[in-house]
């Protein structure tokens, strides 16, 4: 169901001369996976990076789903792109929330990869309190994409 809200969101941004960001090459998916473990000791889950393979993040009606960061790629993206480890590094301050890997935020939500459970998550935002969880990422994206057409 996520690809089809992904196709109704390209169709709604090429209304406005404006498109999503295409996939990630398979180089630039490698980068990536070595970057996000030197910069945050962490193995990148394989269900996230096969979406980034699809699209390199977005941002549409105040959801994001960060993607790889933009000095990893070898071609500009077509929107700007919330890259995952910058985001992270921000959340990261907190301490109690290095138990989660940040994959995208709404307006009142944090989608999240629980580290310690190997599960998908949607965090309240500010409160870090647990408001859903996802059997896998796609699941959890088909969420952000449905609640962004809204």
């Amino acid at each position: 169901m996520w690809k089809e809200r992904l196709e109704e969101i390209r169709r709604e941004e090429k209304k406005y001369g404006a498109d999503i960001n295409g996939g990630v090459s398979e180089e630039e998916a490698q980068a990536f996976v070595k970057a996000v473990k030197d910069e945050l000791g962490i193995d990148l889950p394989e269900e996230y990076l096969k979406i980034l393979k699809t699209v390199n993040g977005i941002e549409y009606n105040g959801f994001l789903l960060y993607g790889v960061d933009e000095p990893l790629l070898k071609e500009s993206p077509n929107q700007h792109i919330n890259g995952l480890i910058d985001c992270n590094k921000v959340w990261y301050e907190n301490e109690w929330q290095k138990q989660y890997l940040f994959l995208g935020e709404g307006s009142i939500s944090w989608y999240v990869y629980d580290l310690n459970t190997k599960r998908y998550c949607e965090l309240d935002n500010p409160s870090g309190e647990l408001s859903g969880e996802f059997d896998d990422f796609e699941h959890m994206l088909d969420k952000m994409l449905e609640d962004a057409l809204l």
